[in-house]
């Protein structure tokens, strides 16, 4: 049996938009008021909150196949399950850049708040572009299959890696420091202070020390600089899970809504994980076999229709190719668990550089 054996195909069907764009925006209101204010959140209530996004989206899994068809909620859970796997390794980068620029817990959701946003939008274009350019026929498969299987080759180079890379070469966080001046403290959850803020600031005793580079009549803040470097990660994470999840479907509509619905629980998930990662220590070597096994799909699929030889991979065998990987990860760490978690607090800002956090009563 193969995807083209039933019809997969939804396009944008007025109905399935409608409890799409509702149920998210819902959920994610709901997230919002239930996380508000600047404290940090606990591991209980990190789980709940994890537990009420995996429910939201089986929840349109169930939709989707009470709606349609079995075949495309397994698409899309084949698509949601792949993008929560491809999200781990991005959320343990967004944990060294937070203890590069040692931001507190209680602002860290804060910053992954805007981090979610800005992933919805770059997602939305992403995915517009890449199933446009499926469309274009198998040739196209074999170059995302290429860039799939490279991003595998590059994430085994960098497994053991326990040190995130100077962050003073990212892009974005040169190109912030270059377009406005820096207040080099975190002082409250403010992405910018004021030029009046920034001399009451300085007039403190604590605060003596601090030297600024430029003035003007507004400051970004190092909370700032963590979301701009934090949006840019994503945005390469996003070419990776872009092109695996529209190797499981060429619908926008299901691999949108499988992305989204993943993205929009990372904040949750994001301490959960923080918590766990000492555990979970052979879970990124999944995600690795996950790449290839994508690649390979994408590969054998485009040969198959060039030159007739190759596999067509129905969608069942990919769910559950994503499902036994994943567990497999999950297995391993738990029976050889890592001897220390990660070392995220060896990541330093660079010399000179002042981030404290000062949390408010």
């Amino acid at each position: 049996m193969t995807d083209s054996a039933v019809n997969t195909h939804i396009g944008l069907e007025p109905e399935t938009v409608a409890v799409f764009v509702i149920l998210a925006c819902a959920a994610f209101a709901l997230d919002m008021w239930g996380n508000r204010g600047d404290k940090a959140i606990s591991i209980r209530k990190a789980v709940a909150w994890t537990l009420f996004w995996l429910a939201v989206g089986f929840g349109f899994a169930v939709f989707l196949a009470l709606h349609f068809n079995t075949e495309v909620a397994s698409l899309y859970l084949a698509g949601y399950l792949f993008e929560q796997a491809l999200s781990v390794d991005n959320l343990f980068v967004m944990m060294a850049i937070f203890a590069w620029f040692r931001v507190g817990q209680g602002y860290e959701h804060r910053v992954l708040y805007w981090g979610v946003l800005g992933a919805v939008v770059f997602r939305l274009i992403f995915v517009a572009v890449g199933t446009s350019l499926f469309a274009l026929g198998p040739v196209v498969e074999l170059l995302f299959a290429a860039l799939v299987g490279l991003s595998g080759v590059m994430m085994l180079k960098k497994h053991d890696e326990n040190e995130i890379a100077d962050i003073t070469k990212n892009l974005a966080y040169r190109a912030v420091r270059s377009f406005i001046p820096v207040y080099p403290k975190i002082t409250s959850h403010a992405f910018f202070l004021s030029k009046r803020e920034v001399e009451a600031e300085l007039k403190k005793p604590g605060n003596r020390d601090v030297k600024l580079k430029r003035s003007g009549k507004w400051f970004a803040t190092p909370l700032f600089l963590c979301m701009a470097v934090i949006e840019t990660t994503d945005v390469m994470f996003a070419f990776d899970s872009v092109p695996a999840v529209i190797a499981v479907s060429r619908e926008p509509l299901i691999v949108y809504s499988a992305m989204m619905f993943a993205v929009l629980g990372l904040r949750s998930m994001y301490f959960v994980l923080d918590a766990l990662r000492r555990y979970l220590v052979h879970l990124e070597k999944a995600v690795v076999a996950l790449l290839f096994f994508i690649a390979f799909k994408l590969f054998f699929g485009a040969t198959l229709h060039l030159w007739g030889f190759g596999i067509d991979i129905d969608v069942y065998v990919s769910l559950g190719v994503i499902a036994a990987l994943l567990g497999l990860g999950v297995i391993a760490s738990l029976i050889f668990p890592g001897k220390k978690a990660r070392g995220f607090h060896n990541a330093k800002p660079p010399k000179g550089a002042v981030f404290i956090i000062k949390t408010s009563k």
